[in-house]
C-alpha cells in the first residue's frame, strides 16, 4: 500500500467524500466520514489546542482543506485565560507540496507560530 501524507490522504477521502454525496452513496459516504474524523484526530492536540477541530466540509475541497481548531491561552500568572479560534488553510504548492496559512487572531504568546510548527509538521506526517 502506498503511503500518502496526512494532507493528502485528507484530500483523497474529502473527494471520495464528497463524490459520494453527488450520486447519493449513503454507505460510503459515512466510511469515507468516519475516515475524515480519523484524521481529524491526528491534528495536534493538547498543551493549549484543547477544543475539538473539526473540517469545514462545506467550504474545503480537494485543493483547499478549512480546518477550524481554538487555542486555549494562558495569563500572565499561567492560568487559562480564554481561547482563540484560528481556521487552518491548506492548499497545494508546486514547489513545497502544501501551503499552509493559519488565520486568526494571535496571541501575546505568538501562539499562530507554534499552530504552524504543529501543524506543518502533522500534514507532512506519512503514516500507513
Amino acid at each position: 500500500m502506498n503511503k500518502y501524507p496526512l494532507y493528502k490522504k485528507f484530500a483523497m477521502t474529502l473527494g471520495a467524500y464528497q463524490n459520494c454525496l453527488k450520486v447519493c452513496n449513503k454507505e460510503w459516504e459515512e466510511k469515507h466520514y468516519e475516515k475524515l474524523i480519523e484524521y481529524i484526530n491526528e491534528l495536534p492536540h493538547g498543551s493549549g489546542i484543547d477544543g475539538q477541530a473539526t473540517i469545514d466540509l462545506e467550504k474545503s475541497n480537494v485543493n483547499k482543506l478549512i480546518i477550524h481548531t481554538a487555542y486555549h491561552y494562558m495569563d500572565e500568572n499561567g492560568y487559562y485565560d480564554g481561547w482563540y479560534s484560528y481556521k487552518i488553510i491548506v492548499t497545494p504548492s508546486l514547489q513545497n507540496d502544501f501551503n499552509l496559512n493559519i488565520v486568526g487572531k494571535d496571541t501575546p504568546n505568538m501562539a499562530k507560530e507554534c499552530l504552524y510548527e504543529l501543524f506543518q509538521e502533522a500534514f507532512s506526517n506519512i503514516e500507513e
